[in-house]
């Protein structure tokens, strides 16, 4: 009974995103000039350590670098890395087109989500902690595909 309503709910899900359109249109898309003021320098940073997997972006690589050592506090390092990327400076502005990871860890329980806004994630973080004490909490931003 449980794997037919699966399916039939499967089934129904993937002919509605078969229907879906994409409502960007090509021509609204401005063209910006490309000079060395406009484009950003931006560090992505994965440490792995002996319990968990740690990762994000900075500005800056001595941010990169802060951010390695304070995830990593306590735990033994396995593998560290830090990646340098070139992006628009539009782009990095641009908080429109960005998905907004959040989780939040109470003395209770943890919950996590997605929210199209950095307002939008920290209400969100706050309804599900309301009444409890936060051990831990993260927004991740990240550019839509």
């Amino acid at each position: 009974m449980k794997t037919s309503i699966l399916t039939i709910a499967l089934v129904a899900i993937s002919i509605l995103n078969i229907n879906a359109t994409n409502n960007k249109n090509l021509n609204d898309i401005e063209p910006v000039e490309i000079t060395p003021n406009a484009i950003a320098q931006i560090f992505e940073w994965k440490v792995k350590t002996t319990k968990h997997t740690y990762s994000g972006t900075t500005l800056t690589l001595k941010e990169a670098q802060k951010m390695i050592a304070l995830s990593s506090t306590g735990e033994i390092v396995k593998n560290k890395e830090v990646k340098s990327y070139l992006v628009l400076q539009s782009e990095m502005d641009n908080n429109s087109s960005r998905n907004y990871f959040w989780e939040v860890e109470t003395k209770t329980g943890k919950a996590k989500g997605y929210a199209s806004n950095q307002n939008y994630a920290n209400k969100m973080i706050q309804l599900v902690a309301s009444g409890d004490v936060i051990v831990s909490k993260t927004i991740i931003s990240q550019p839509q595909q």
